[in-house]
């Protein structure tokens, strides 16, 4: 049985709350993200796996489909 993941998200800033359209990858974690707009450096909150399940719309693409998104 597939599940389809879903690629695209917004992601926003938890400093200044702009957001912005991202395509997610499906090979590598992504830790941090610099905001377009205030250029802060964001980081996951304590416990998540990546910044997309932190400050996205989609969490990451193992998360969708139930598994770890990265080695902790």
């Amino acid at each position: 049985m597939a599940t389809e993941v879903t690629l695209q998200t917004q992601i926003r800033c938890p400093h200044c709350g702009v957001q912005q359209q991202e395509t997610m990858p499906t090979n590598a974690c992504i830790w941090y993200w610099q905001c377009p707009q205030c250029q802060a450096l964001v980081t996951p909150k304590k416990g998540d796996c990546c910044v997309y399940c932190s400050y996205a719309t989609m969490p990451c693409p193992p998360v969708q489909l139930g598994a770890h998104c990265c080695d902790e």
